[in-house]
């Protein structure tokens, strides 16, 4: 009964803790909205630069999944397809699922379809998001420099992960070299004699997994996809305003991604709720964009990436299904 209620208890946190947040920060972001006027704003809007703003997505979506690819490639071959599949199923767990499962998701496609090991491709997974904060922590302070006035606590949010992205950088250049250490804590801590073998694995798989950083053509290229997705999806947001008449320019559509892409490490419902509604209004009311404008915009950016999402999400996720199905007869 004991053993029961842990996973059970687990599982209502993922959903509690994400609720209530998204509820306090949904409250702050929604008072004194006039929805009549949200509602014209969006009815309004140029179909034209919304479809291309959808394409820069598409875009984005595409490059993404040959990122992680350049990871996995690292101790394996995988084709573009299955990668990106796998990398959009995950992405469909993520706007759908609690806690991002759709971590989880994608790296149960690529492992079921290869010899690598599930907590290898999930450090692969989470390492490509680490790198992706400290990425726009780089970014968001660069834009910053520029920008007056500065939206205060993105400005102050940037300068406190700014030391945590320091942090990241550390761990990924260091935590490899650093097997012989765990491996002798490991070996004195008190675990049961059929647990040990397990953790040393265990461990082994992770630094293997942050190793994939340390070819230098392997993390240029990385790089390389990473500048050119999130100035896509920069741009994707000005297409956006465009279609609406909210008047921004990529700067502010920069800072915008920025602080999308800072706020989803936080606890978060599906989709983000409430996350990205709070930042909008935080990142553009600064700038002279209204509340209405602001809440317009990230609605229909929001929509937006759920059709893509869902477009791409579940033939990835079929197409995965069935590659684990045919993989796992032939094994037999």
């Amino acid at each position: 009964m004991v053993e029961a209620r842990g996973p059970k208890r687990r599982v209502l946190w993922t959903w509690i803790v994400p609720t209530a947040l998204a509820a306090v920060l949904l409250y702050f972001s929604l008072r004194g909205v006039e929805w009549a006027h949200v509602w014209r704003i969006i009815a309004g809007a140029r179909w034209g630069w919304l479809v291309a703003a959808a394409l820069t997505t598409c875009a984005s979506s595409f490059l993404r999944g040959l990122r992680w690819r350049v990871l996995l490639n690292a101790a394996a071959h995988f084709d573009v397809l299955t990668v990106f599949w796998a990398t959009m199923a995950g992405y469909l767990g993520n706007a759908f699922l609690p806690a991002r499962a759709g971590e989880v998701v994608r790296t149960l496609l690529i492992s079921s379809r290869s010899s690598l090991t599930r907590t290898y491709v999930l450090t692969t997974a989470l390492s490509e998001r680490m790198m992706d904060a400290i990425a726009l922590v780089l970014w968001s302070s660069v834009v910053l420099i520029e920008v007056h006035p500065k939206p205060e606590w993105l400005d102050r949010l940037s300068r406190t992960l700014a030391l945590a992205a320091a942090a990241g950088v550390i761990a990924v250049a260091v935590l490899p070299h650093t097997g012989s250490l765990c491996e002798a804590v490991i070996q004195r801590l008190p675990l049961p004699k059929g647990l040990r073998p397990a953790v040393l694995h265990l461990v082994d798989q992770v630094l293997l997994g942050l190793r994939t950083f340390h070819d230098l053509r392997r993390l240029l290229t990385f790089a390389a996809y990473t500048a050119v997705i999130w100035t896509l999806d920069g741009w994707g947001a000005v297409l956006v305003a465009q279609g609406l008449g909210v008047p921004i320019g990529f700067t502010q559509g920069a800072l915008l991604i920025c602080g999308m892409g800072l706020g989803s490490a936080l606890p978060s419902t599906p989709g983000y709720v409430g996350i990205y509604q709070f930042v909008a209004v935080s990142v553009l009311t600064p700038f002279g964009v209204s509340k209405d404008d602001a809440l317009a915009l990230i609605l229909v950016i929001q929509a937006l990436g759920y059709v893509v999402i869902t477009a791409f999400g579940l033939p990835g996720l079929y197409q995965g299904r069935a590659a684990a199905k045919v993989s796992g007869q032939v094994h037999t």
